[in-house]
């Protein structure tokens, strides 16, 4: 639960979103299974949120990413929050359309 919560950081810190699951899942991936499981799942969710970001930020200057960066952070808000309650519960969570860059 506290890797999918840590990607909160980032509404504080810059990329935060990234270091905060990354520094949970170093931290705990040698010693608990399921923290390595969600962290990794965390990290890359908020990876992909990450390049979805970026791409919507130089839509922008077409006008369409203006509308592109409000459903990415409100699905990143909503699908963050939707997966710290199902890990609380003890069940592994998968995001749907993420990118599986660390295995």
């Amino acid at each position: 639960m506290v890797a999918h919560l840590a990607s909160l950081a980032g509404l504080i810190i810059p990329l935060g979103n990234i270091v905060g699951p990354l520094v949970v899942w170093l931290i705990k991936k040698d010693t608990m299974p399921f923290v390595d499981d969600q962290g990794k799942e965390a990290l890359n969710f908020n990876i992909t949120v990450f390049i979805a970001a970026l791409v919507s930020g130089v839509l922008t200057l077409v006008l369409i990413g203006i509308l592109m960066l409000l459903v990415v952070g409100l699905g990143w808000l909503i699908l963050t929050i939707i997966a710290a309650l199902k890990a609380n519960e003890g069940t592994a969570y998968r995001y749907p359309f993420t990118l599986r860059l660390i295995k």
